[in-house]
């Protein structure tokens, strides 16, 4: 098992982990989740198909307006939210999506995190310290 940790800036405090899910390719909001069953409706995204639910969203950013947002939102209150946000640098669509979605969350990173960390790859997000800790498997 290889463990690497990133360092960066933590944006929501907490901790959480779950299995990464990393693309270069944001998420619509209003046409690409479906916020009652967690799952990436988007066509032709590499998550189409896959629920956001206990993972840990490693994106470059957010995607249209920032009614992006509010489908984390309605996905956090039925209990379908990802366990934490990974964006390398934030703007106003991922900011808001970080605090309704009450997750912890990091950007600002040292590394590329899209030539560090794999989808299934484990990550532990600590947004009180700013770091992630990767785990791989062989």
């Amino acid at each position: 098992m290889k463990k690497t940790v990133i360092k960066g800036r933590g944006v929501w405090g907490g901790v959480a982990e779950g299995p990464a899910m990393v693309s270069r390719d944001t998420i619509q909001g209003w046409s690409g989740l479906d916020d009652e069953t967690g799952v990436v409706i988007e066509k032709g995204h590499p998550f189409e198909g896959l629920s956001i639910k206990g993972a840990v969203l490693v994106l470059s950013g957010g995607k249209g307006s920032n009614g992006w947002s509010s489908h984390f939102h309605t996905a956090r209150l039925k209990g379908l939210a990802p366990a934490a946000f990974v964006f390398p640098k934030m703007d106003s669509r991922t900011g808001v999506a970080v605090v309704v979605t009450k997750v912890p969350a990091v950007t600002d990173l040292e590394e590329d995190v899209f030539e560090t960390i794999r989808t299934g790859d484990w990550v532990r997000v600590d947004g009180d310290s700013g770091t992630l800790e990767v785990t791989r498997e062989g």
